[in-house]
């Protein structure tokens, strides 16, 4: 995907990348290794079907972990184009490799006025810094 700092982040903790993809905007959607390492022990993850509406803050799947079950929120507008239907067999990838093999589902945003809301990684990094604390 790309590295962590040139990733755009949600508030609840999704990472984005955006690229143009035959003249469409794409957003690969994941979770971020801080929420990883909040969540700890995953068992189990539901991810979205392909041609699914997704809306930014709208729940598009759960992730659980031994702890509590946490919703996961699309951070973009528009439809799921792409499913990493491996990744519930392979949590532990999510640990692994968050920003790569890790990703969860891919968007074509039909409004790129959500990107505008989502935070660059050093807006992140002082939200998790305040979080840990």
């Amino acid at each position: 995907m790309g590295k962590p700092e040139e990733l755009l982040y949600s508030e609840t903790h999704e990472w984005v990348c955006v690229e143009q993809v035959d003249g469409a905007k794409v957003a690969t959607v994941g979770i971020t290794a801080f929420a990883i390492e909040q969540l700890t022990d995953l068992v189990y993850m539901e991810l979205p079907e392909v041609g699914s509406q997704v809306t930014t803050g709208g729940e598009f799947g759960e992730v659980e972990s031994v702890k509590a079950v946490s919703p996961l929120y699309s951070p973009v507008d528009g439809e799921v184009v792409a499913v990493n239907s491996e990744l519930p067999d392979r949590l532990e990838t999510l640990g692994q490799d968050p920003y790569g093999a890790g990703w969860l589902v891919r968007v074509r945003l039909s409004d790129e006025q959500s990107l505008a809301k989502l935070m660059n990684f050093a807006a992140y990094q002082k939200q998790c810094a305040d979080e840990a604390h």
